[in-house]
């Protein structure tokens, strides 16, 4: 059985596997990096992969769903619903608010299994900055991203991590 093979449904639900796989990869390396090295190597490690693994993927999606050079917030809105965070984690969020983009994963995979091996949450923040500043710069070089709330600093208990993109006014 190849790709040619399965129904829209089917592709949907392997792209949400595909999704899920990514993120148990990063994990599973994480701990590993982790486990021998410490949480502060494992942590700039993280922050190096993430940085080169981002800007490629906003690339990809970018190129796959033909964005211009400066989409502006609803270009990113677009890239932001199919990237593999959006489709592998149990409840992700992106709306408007203003001039704002939010970007909220009110249900982290991550988080949830660090929880259920009895591990400490991972201190995303740090690593999250790169991760959706870089994606955010790559689809509109204009497009600034704050974190709102994301571990340790959360300021929103009803979500693992929430982010704010915007255009700054000149």
């Amino acid at each position: 059985m190849g790709l040619d093979d399965l129904s829209k449904e089917e592709l949907k639900d392997l792209v949400k596997i595909y999704a899920k796989n990514i993120i148990a990869l990063d994990g599973v390396w994480f701990q590993s990096n982790e486990k021998k090295n410490g949480i502060d190597q494992a942590m700039q490690h993280d922050k190096n992969a993430w940085t080169k693994f981002t800007i490629t993927e906003a690339r990809r999606i970018k190129k796959f769903i033909g964005l211009e050079e400066h989409p502006g917030l609803e270009g990113l809105k677009k890239a932001l619903s199919i990237r593999f965070s959006a489709q592998g984690n149990p409840v992700v969020r992106l709306y408007n608010e203003g001039d704002f983009l939010i970007y909220r994963v009110d249900d982290c995979r991550v988080q949830s299994a660090r929880k259920k091996k009895g591990m400490p949450f991972h201190p995303c923040k740090s690593v999250g900055i790169i991760e959706h500043a870089y994606f955010a710069k790559t689809i509109d070089d204009r497009i600034k991203t704050e974190s709102v709330s994301c571990f340790p600093d959360i300021t929103d208990e009803s979500s693992a991590c929430i982010w704010k993109f915007y255009i700054p006014q000149k």
